[in-house]
């Protein structure tokens, strides 16, 4: 028998993000502590031609970021699109 809670768990709304001016594009980044990026220069890295540049900022966020404000700047599936080339920066958290 399957344990019911996938199915749960698809019916259920998302966490909103950690605080609300995440939703802001002017809004300094709590988790680039070692840039000044705001959450539009992150949107910006992250659609940037450079492969090489969304990787780096795509492991950034997963590394750093609380994983429910993760998911305000990409999807399940272009984290998987884009694995062979982010899980270098990943780190330790890489398991995650």
């Amino acid at each position: 028998m399957r344990p019911p809670w996938p199915r749960l768990l698809a019916h259920m709304p998302p966490l909103p993000p950690t605080s609300p001016d995440l939703l802001r594009d002017d809004t300094r980044l709590y988790f680039t502590w070692w840039d000044d990026v705001t959450v539009g220069g992150l949107k910006a890295r992250l659609a940037s031609p450079d492969a090489d540049q969304r990787a780096y900022w795509l492991g950034a966020l997963l590394r750093e970021a609380n994983s429910r404000d993760v998911w305000l700047f990409v999807r399940p599936g272009e984290v998987r699109a884009a694995w062979p080339l982010v899980a270098r920066f990943v780190g330790r958290h890489r398991a995650m």
